[in-house]
């Protein structure tokens, strides 16, 4: 049996022993016997079953995740030049929804990035950024949201100021979040498929012969529909980090129009702040922007080109 897990603090305060059965049971009811090894992070309970399989498990209040990234797994599966988990099973076991899909193999990018080579990093920042192109062209599947993108925008501007006021964001910078998502113009030309989080900790690349390839992409269940400079954010923080060479190779990978890259960086650090997981605190960790003082400033460090 799996744990009950109808409200945040039930499942905050699983046990992973008690989870842990619970997935013996699903796999014996999947009649699968390989041995079971859970990955450590990530917002959900992912395990490995064996060499070639992996299980994820999404509680109860987030059902709803489970057919968001089954819907956008089966989306991709054999499309992009990077490859992702195929479905082989989804489903729901004792009200948890679960899908079980292959196992990718490689090292993220967050621990293999020190010991890759300048010339590498740029060649790889040219393919993720030709195999996001690829993901945003596909058609999105219907279960993805949301239904109206300048209505998500609007409630997220309304959001944004006090969520990041309580991860502790300076008072400086919350008072300049109104006016500033007031100067940019976020009407999309189109709304695609987004990933939201094409991060380091999200790719898998593995070395052959001193050449590093891309061997993975996982993590769909914040998914969605929108406009795809909302995908940049988690680019310019994670995998470029404000370096302008390696952002111009990744808009060159995706072909991004050169006429519009001049307005880029005031649109992702818009995008930066309507973020659903908008995070500046964290963001200042990771890329430190000494001498910044104002959004327009802070979007050249990020995101500039």
């Amino acid at each position: 049996m799996l744990p009950v897990a109808e409200t945040e603090e039930q499942y905050d305060a699983i046990e992973a022993a008690d989870l842990r059965a619970g997935v013996l049971a699903l796999c014996e009811h999947l009649g699968l016997t390989s041995d079971v090894v859970a990955f450590d992070g990530g917002s959900l309970p992912v395990y490995a079953v064996g060499d070639d399989l992996v299980v994820k498990l999404y509680p109860p209040l987030y059902l709803h995740e489970m057919r968001i990234e089954r819907d956008a797994l089966r989306t991709l599966e054999g499309r992009l030049p990077i490859p992702t988990p195929g479905v082989k099973d989804a489903g729901e076991f004792h009200c948890w929804g679960y899908i079980l899909m292959d196992r990718l193999h490689g090292e993220d990018l967050k621990q293999a990035w020190p010991k890759i080579p300048r010339h590498e990093r740029e060649r790889l920042a040219v393919q993720l950024g030709r195999a996001l192109a690829e993901l945003h062209a596909v058609t999105p599947p219907e279960v993805l949201g949301p239904a109206d993108w300048a209505a998500f925008c609007a409630e997220r501007a309304a959001a944004t100021t006090e969520q990041n006021r309580r991860r502790g964001l300076d008072e400086a910078w919350l008072a300049q979040i109104p006016n500033f998502l007031a100067s940019v113009d976020l009407e999309p030309d189109e709304t695609v498929l987004l990933h939201t989080e094409f991060m380091h900790v999200h790719v898998l690349v593995h070395e052959e012969a001193g050449a590093w390839r891309l061997s993975g992409l996982f993590d769909f269940e914040p998914a969605m529909r929108g406009a795809r400079e909302y995908d940049l954010v988690a680019v310019g923080i994670f995998l470029t980090r404000g370096d302008r060479s390696l952002m111009r190779g990744f808009l060159d990978g995706y072909g991004y129009p050169e006429e519009r890259r001049a307005a880029l960086p005031r649109t992702v650090m818009a995008y930066a702040l309507l973020h659903v997981y908008s995070h500046l605190p964290w963001y200042f960790q990771e890329v430190p922007a000494p001498g910044a003082a104002t959004f327009d400033e802070l979007a050249d460090h990020w995101f500039g080109v």
